[in-house]
């Protein structure tokens, strides 16, 4: 694949970051990032400038800045991600409007890679699952505090916690603050990650284990001692994009 022309254009915005990349109906470039509150027809411009492409696939939670890259993009073909478009993977979800276009992105490029069932737990600005079933369905999922916005409240609530810069912690028992509170953020959410893991293992009534694979930020310092998720995959959802682009191409 050229490096400045391509089949799609891949966008992922979400709240913090937003990744744009090219992409053929099989492989997707190296990706670029900017920040959300950033942008800006202008920032937009320097972000894409030497690369072409036929068609952008959007996936956007933050309702504003989605509409500056659409208005961006115009004329060229823009695809929305919704639950209207082809997406490879079924759904089976009372009101299949306001899933998430992350979500739905996510669901389509794990069911693709991985088959069914399959779990994705993007790590974010609040961490997701979404749940594909073993008939190989969407059926929703849990939507829980990201690990960013937890550490972020202790220091904006209280007078003497530091903000702090997430990483493992050196042992279970913390010898200073930054270390009592990097404990009890990994191995906290840790704790929440498997819990809500094994609940969902219990409701779709798998036995065995139940595949996982993650993607976002804290993506591979949480599954570092998570043995329930199988796989890190950090464009997860660029690759759902890449495939909801070349299914409804």
């Amino acid at each position: 694949m050229s490096t400045d022309a391509a089949d799609f254009l891949l966008i992922d915005n979400s709240n913090s970051f937003t990744k744009v990349a090219l992409s053929s109906g099989k492989k997707i470039g190296t990706p670029r990032k900017l920040r959300t509150s950033e942008i800006t027809p202008a920032s937009l411009k320097n972000a894409l400038v030497g690369w072409r492409w036929q068609c952008a696939v959007l996936s956007s939670v933050v309702p504003a800045k989605g509409e500056v890259i659409a208005d961006f993009l115009s004329p060229t073909r823009v695809l929305r991600v919704s639950s209207k478009l082809k997406l490879g993977v079924g759904i089976d979800y009372p009101q299949p409007k306001t899933i998430g276009a992350d979500r739905l992105a996510n669901a389509a490029a794990a069911f693709a890679l991985f088959g069914p069932p399959i779990v994705v737990v993007d790590f974010g600005t609040a961490v997701s699952f979404d749940v594909v079933s073993p008939g190989g369905n969407y059926v929703g999922g849990v939507i829980a505090p990201g690990l960013e916005a937890m550490t972020d409240y202790l220091h904006q609530r209280t007078a003497l916690l530091p903000r702090i810069s997430l990483l493992e912690p050196p042992s279970a028992i913390g010898k200073s603050t930054k270390d009592a509170m990097l404990a009890g953020a990994v191995h906290g959410y840790r704790g929440l990650v498997r819990q809500i893991l094994l609940e969902i293992g219990k409701e779709l009534k798998i036995t065995s284990r139940l595949p996982v694979v993650a993607t976002g930020g804290y993506a591979d310092l949480i599954a570092a001692g998570l043995p329930e998720i199988r796989k890190v995959h950090p464009e997860l959802t660029l690759e759902g994009l890449r495939i909801i682009g070349t299914l409804n191409a």
